[in-house]
């Protein structure tokens, strides 16, 4: 789960400046799906932190939610084809 976190963390532009601007578009808006994203993987972190054990449930929904938010970026052409932020 830790290395899952972390393949989330550097995959995604978390810092990007052009993506913490609002465009008034709320579909698939990028600065709240990574807000929501960041949200996840700090609780995670928290929780293993304190000894909890995620089960496969657990590592797939969070897996499917990076891979979402990936899809999103790319629609919205903040992401290239390798994944790289534009």
């Amino acid at each position: 789960m830790r290395d899952l976190l972390a393949r989330i963390r550097t995959s995604l532009p978390f810092a990007d400046a052009e993506i913490a601007v609002c465009t008034g578009d709320c579909q698939d808006c990028p600065r709240k799906l990574l807000a929501c994203l960041d949200d996840e993987l700090l609780d995670w972190g928290r929780r293993l932190d304190a000894g909890e054990t995620p089960g496969l449930a657990d590592l797939s929904r969070l897996a499917g939610l990076g891979r979402d938010v990936r899809s999103a970026l790319a629609r919205r052409g903040l992401l290239d084809a390798s994944g790289d932020a534009t």
